[in-house]
């Protein structure tokens, strides 16, 4: 079986270099295509990947259209008949990749696989799989939430692949033919987001979504600090679900989605408030940050971040193609 292998690299130059020697210290089929796609970071592994990694072919583009449409420019110059997008600060462990394909060859309703993803130090990340977005479930969503989700109904390590909902897009597997029955990725989506669409996409074809317990990857980015806080990644998430609801779901979905996103933040501000008032609230720590992400997302929730908008292609204008080439030069 031909494999191609699309990662999207945006300055991520020594994650993509540590990518790469794992894919070829774990995975040594000769069929197998592995694909760079630069987002317009111009971050030198262009020059990298020539220099330690001639097998790879490497596709420049010349401005930031974002994750899913830079997927799609590398799709256009894949050739084999079974994809595997992976993020560039992924780290596959031996067997992995065979693992993935193993599970998507038996399970004959199978359109798409994910792995098991760690964290850097090994822990599991809580979010490799998860139920597709909901206003309710994305306005409850947590940290404890999840692990209580994954302490009574999660996989076992070692188990068999088993059908879910949504996988996350650091590492999916699936045919080639339906990644391009889908449309590929939709390019009404910047960051964050597309992901699901793929998922929901792709139960809409009749397929499952399977995760691999037994094909393990890990995955530096997913384990963010929490004494760190991201305005641009808080309100591009809540923007990339909006957009997630409005094209899946409807307006009002999306609207009911924008109120329950406010509802949430101010409870959990008030909450916040509350501990601070008995614990005291320094300017750094997990509180102080928990505390400037619902804000955020509070404004947000008003339409006081209107910036990230311009960010996705308008909604009703973004053409539908796995091959957009024609504004992006490679």
């Amino acid at each position: 079986m031909a494999l191609s292998i699309v990662i999207v690299n945006w300055n991520s130059k020594n994650f993509l270099r540590e990518c790469l020697h794992s894919i070829r210290e774990t995975h040594t089929n000769d069929n197998t295509q592995i694909i760079v796609v630069d987002g317009g970071s111009f971050d030198g592994c262009g020059e990298m990947i020539a220099r330690e990694f001639p097998e790879v072919c490497f596709v420049q583009s010349h401005e930031n259209c974002g994750f899913g449409r830079c997927n799609n420019l590398g799709f256009s110059h894949a050739t084999g008949d079974t994809l595997l997008l992976l993020n560039p600060d992924t780290v596959v462990a031996e067997g992995a990749i065979n693992r993935l394909i193993q599970t998507l060859e038996s399970h004959h309703d199978a359109g798409l696989v994910g792995a098991h993803l760690l964290n850097s130090d090994g822990t599991l990340q809580w979010f490799g799989i998860h139920h597709l977005p909901t206003p309710l479930n994305c306005a409850l969503d947590s940290d404890r939430i999840r692990r209580r989700w994954w302490a009574k109904h999660g996989p076992a390590d070692d188990g068999p692949a088993v059908p879910v909902e949504a996988v996350s897009g650091a590492c999916i597997l699936m045919k080639s033919d339906t990644f391009r029955r889908v449309g590929g990725f939709d390019p009404k989506f910047f960051m964050y987001g597309e992901d699901m669409d793929l998922c929901f996409n792709v139960t809409q074809l009749g397929l499952k979504v399977y995760y691999a317990p037994e094909a393990r990857v890990t995955h530096h980015g997913g384990g963010s600090s929490k004494n760190e806080f991201s305005k641009f990644s808080t309100i591009m998430i809540r923007e990339a679900l909006w957009c997630y609801m409005r094209k899946n779901h409807g307006v009002v979905t999306a609207l009911i989605y924008r109120v329950t996103m406010g509802v949430s933040a101010v409870l959990r501000l008030l909450t916040l408030g509350v501990l601070s008032a008995f614990s005291g609230l320094g300017t750094r720590g997990p509180k102080w940050v928990s505390i400037k992400k619902w804000w955020a997302v509070l404004c947000w929730s008003f339409g006081a971040e209107s910036w990230a908008r311009e960010k996705f292609i308008g909604y009703k204008n973004a053409p539908k193609s796995i091959s957009p080439t024609m504004e992006i030069s490679p």
